[in-house]
């Protein structure tokens, strides 16, 4: 590289001298141009000059300013509205109930066991005690009876003084012919009425609110007790009815 540079700075000085030597001479004739020289060959690499020096390194940046104050919570929002409810859905339809099954057939009857040995006949027991005497009772049927208003008297020798005093008459009636129900006295019914007017040793007195024809009379007596204590004995019993007092005494059918 320092040859090439010392070669162009000789030809440059030759080519001063000359021109300065001419200045005052009449140029000639331009010669012929000369053929072009051969091209020199390339100059080594000069050496790699030394790295500059690092400049200083510039200012950092400005100090960070001072952290702001936290700003103020903001208020809480209102609530917002509820929704609306969803309609109902529709019922389910009741599924079907399944068909009944068929009955099974009944089993068969076991055989009938054998029969026992028949065990010894257990000893008599004792008799027990003889129960206090019950109220007698007796009935008397009288037939086909008319009843006036003044009153009729029906015989009945049943009735006696310890009777009168001490026991119980009871009259029942119905029509002549008839298997009905007897009615007890008193009776009435739509305005009518039928009594026992009086009552005596042997005899009842019948009245009626009007003229009765074809009746038949019911005389039950029972001795030494009254109503009171017969109703008190037997609460279950209705003495209006014929059929339960003929059942309680064993007076036999209507």
């Amino acid at each position: 590289m320092m040859k090439l540079k010392l070669s162009l700075l000789i030809v440059l000085l030759c080519a001063i001298t000359i021109s300065a030597c001419r200045k005052d001479k009449t140029p000639g004739p331009a010669g012929d141009n000369g053929s072009t020289g051969a091209t020199g060959s390339t100059g080594s690499t000069g050496d790699t000059g030394p790295q500059g020096a690092t400049g200083p390194t510039g200012p950092s940046g400005g100090p960070t300013g001072a952290t702001g104050a936290t700003g103020a919570t903001g208020a809480t929002g209102a609530t917002g509205n509820n929704g609306t409810n969803g309609s109902t859905g529709a019922t389910g339809n009741n599924g079907t109930n399944g068909s009944t099954g068929a009955t099974g057939n009944n089993g068969t009857n076991g055989s009938t066991g054998a029969t026992g040995a028949t065990g010894t006949a257990g000893s008599t027991g004792a008799t027990g005690a003889t129960g206090a005497a019950g109220p007698g009772a007796a009935s008397y049927l009288i037939t086909d009876k008319d009843i006036s208003l003044v009153g009729t008297r029906l015989n009945v020798p049943a009735i006696t003084a310890d009777i009168v005093n001490e026991g119980v008459v009871l009259v029942y009636f119905r029509p002549t012919g008839t298997t009905g129900v007897y009615y007890a006295l008193p009776y009435s019914e739509a305005g009518a009425t039928i009594t026992v007017k009086d009552m005596g040793v042997g005899y009842i007195e019948i009245s009626s609110s009007q003229n009765e024809t074809g009746l038949d009379f019911r005389i039950v007596v029972i001795a030494g007790t009254s109503l009171t204590d017969l109703s008190a004995l037997h609460p279950n019993i209705n003495f209006n009815n014929y059929s339960q007092v003929a059942s309680l005494f064993r007076l036999g059918k209507l």
